[in-house]
């Protein structure tokens, strides 16, 4: 129980590590939000500030962080907060929004200049084909292929109210994210999708805005939400956010997404160059290698699967062992280990956030991470080190006891030693999984090679992808290799011999 507690303790404080950074700046993971992100960031190191900036894969994680304080600021849609935010709350008005959203210790800053209102959207080609130009002319085409983002697929402002608005007879409608829709678009696996109206595709793709007829979507006009307490830490930030009310255009967002989707040039050198025209505030921009991308996706990643290992290597020895030595023991400590195993990576990390925020631990980034990983790699070393103990045979382990031998030193010098083989092979695959599991830590600013691959999921930028993808497999075979050779080190000869013969 001592290592337990110990084991317990020492991650649990690596993993409530506390932010470094004075202002945390977050994003929902999309071009056009990635950009203002940016822009906020370089605002605030213009303003003197150390800063971090995290995206986030959907409205909801991006207020929850927020409101728990793991974030300061986000840019964010006053349809969005109205229709899904704080639906609840039946708001109306703009002093309503704001009264709803001081009671929650948060500010809005006056629309930032243009809206990004959702829309409906298929191919110019095939609309004027079939005479398709309002969103209510859908309902004489029931045989059209539909494709939603996912959040679009759950919003309260999204597919199911509007299908209920317009009366719309398709049932079968596919969920997918939004940066692949236009991509689906253009190979005809859908042929109506939902747009944002400063979406750069719209005109890479040559697509028709559906006449919204009866006026379902609200208004999305581009605001700042922060902490109220940012204007008292980092007042000068807060001034330079508020300095971009009514300064980016509706023509101008387009443009900035347009150079990040499809020239490919990175959102923070947008950004950058944005404020320099708009507000002379010359930001540096750091423009890395290939190999210094690598080598800093490389560090983050071997600290997750490093640390998550340690750790449940620590757990799940002593677990395993009393798995082997007690049947009714060994059935909950497994079956539990075997639960959390299925429960899919992206709602454990989503799931930790709240819990780990409650005990005092930032609920996103690193720790949540570090916590998935930890829980998914309790069942293989568990799992094994039981097996291990349990095929020792007891003819060995009677004549260690008739030696004189204690329980421990049966355990350490006899069974742990034959079992070891077994034991590393769970290591081994717990260590594996980790490589593959932890790419999951870029969709919560958690870093490591899924920060690429997210990145270019989002730009649909496949070199980004093979960026974080091939050096994810390339640790996972070197991984594999370094526990081969470990094998030849902590196995007895003898028992490595007969196995490998």
């Amino acid at each position: 129980m001592r290592v337990l507690a110990l084991a317990a303790g020492v991650f649990l404080a690596l993993a409530g590590c506390s932010r470094q950074a004075d202002v945390s700046v977050g994003s929902k993971a999309f071009t056009e939000s990635v950009i203002l992100g940016e822009i906020a960031t370089h605002l605030a190191e213009d303003a003197g500030y150390s800063v971090e900036h995290i995206n986030f894969p959907g409205t909801r994680l991006a207020w929850n962080a927020l409101i728990a304080g793991d974030i300061d600021v986000y840019p964010d849609y006053t349809g969005t907060i109205i229709q899904e935010t704080l639906f609840s709350e039946n708001l109306k008005t703009d002093a309503e929004v704001n009264a709803a959203l001081a009671a929650h210790g948060i500010r809005m800053s006056r629309p930032l200049g243009f809206e990004n209102a959702y829309a409906i959207g298929m191919r110019e080609k095939l609309a004027e084909q079939l005479g398709i130009r309002t969103i209510s002319d859908l309902k004489r085409h029931p045989g059209l292929r539909l494709g939603f983002s996912s959040a679009f697929m759950e919003r309260d402002d999204g597919w199911k109210p509007l299908r209920e608005r317009y009366a719309l007879p398709h049932q079968d409608v596919t969920g997918l994210e939004h940066a692949l829709a236009y991509q689906a678009l253009d190979s005809d696996s859908i042929q109506v999708t939902d747009l944002y109206l400063t979406d750069a595709e719209r005109m890479l793709y040559d697509l028709r805005v559906l006449e919204d007829d009866l006026r379902y979507f609200p208004n999305y006009d581009a605001v700042w939400l922060y902490r109220e307490d940012l204007e008292t830490r980092a007042p000068e930030f807060v001034a330079a956010l508020k300095s971009l009310e009514g300064k980016i255009s509706e023509s101008e967002m387009i443009a900035m997404n347009a150079r990040t989707q499809i020239d490919k040039v990175a959102e923070t050198k947008v950004a950058a160059d944005f404020l320099a025209e708009e507000l002379r505030v010359e930001s540096e921009v750091i423009e890395e290698t290939l190999a210094q991308r690598v080598w800093r996706y490389t560090l983050d990643h071997v600290f997750l699967v490093g640390w998550s290992l340690l750790a449940a290597i620590l757990v799940s020895l002593p677990l395993g062992v009393l798995a082997a030595r007690s049947s009714s023991a060994g059935q909950v400590i497994l079956g539990i280990a075997g639960v959390i195993q299925t429960i899919p990576a992206i709602a454990l990390l989503v799931v930790l956030i709240s819990p780990l925020n409650e005990l005092g631990f930032r609920g996103i980034g690193t720790p949540p991470a570090l916590v998935a990983l930890f829980l998914y790699s309790l069942l293989p070393i568990v799992r094994n080190t039981h097996a291990g103990l349990k095929d020792v045979s007891p003819q060995l382990v009677e004549s260690a006891s008739a030696l004189g031998l204690s329980p421990w030193a049966r355990l350490r010098l006899v069974e742990l030693p034959i079992a070891a083989r077994t034991i590393l092979a769970g290591i081994k695959t717990a260590a594996v999984i980790n490589v593959g599991f932890a790419t999951l830590g870029g969709f919560i600013g958690a870093g490591g090679y899924g920060e690429p691959i997210f990145a270019g999921i989002r730009r649909a930028d496949y070199s980004l992808i093979l960026e974080g993808a091939i050096p994810a497999a390339a640790l996972a075979i070197l991984v594999q290799l370094t526990f081969e050779l470990v094998e030849r080190s902590v196995v007895p000869k003898g028992l490595r011999l007969k196995a490998e013969g």
